[in-house]
């Protein structure tokens, strides 16, 4: 599979220090269950699905999710922060495969 896609949104978009917002993580990624056969040739379609997927901010872990096949495909994780000062917010998602893909957002309060 080629390298997983993501994206994280945080809303509201405007938010001060202290606020608590809205982070949204999306990944493109099949979500295979092992339960489904292929259409064409009957073959039971191998497990392929998101596994963990941890929070952290300014590199302090804020949240692990541990997950299963039973997500959707292009699952979305959402998690309410208590936003502290500007910084970093790095989320890591690693699949049965082997497969793990990092993707960071600033955080960046205003006034």
């Amino acid at each position: 599979m080629a390298e997983m896609k993501t994206l994280i949104k945080i809303k509201p978009k405007d938010y001060k220090a202290g606020d608590v917002v809205k982070i949204d993580f999306m990944a493109m990624h099949p979500m295979e269950s092992g339960m489904r056969k292929d259409k064409d040739s009957g073959a039971i379609i191998p497990a392929h699905y998101i596994n963990e997927v941890s929070f952290s901010f300014n590199d302090k872990l804020v949240t692990k999710m541990v997950t299963w096949e039973s997500l959707s495909v292009n699952p979305v994780l959402t998690i309410s922060f208590k936003v502290p000062s500007a910084g970093t917010l790095k989320v890591l998602a690693k699949d049965n495969k082997g497969q793990s893909v990092e993707s960071t957002v600033a955080i960046t309060p205003k006034g």
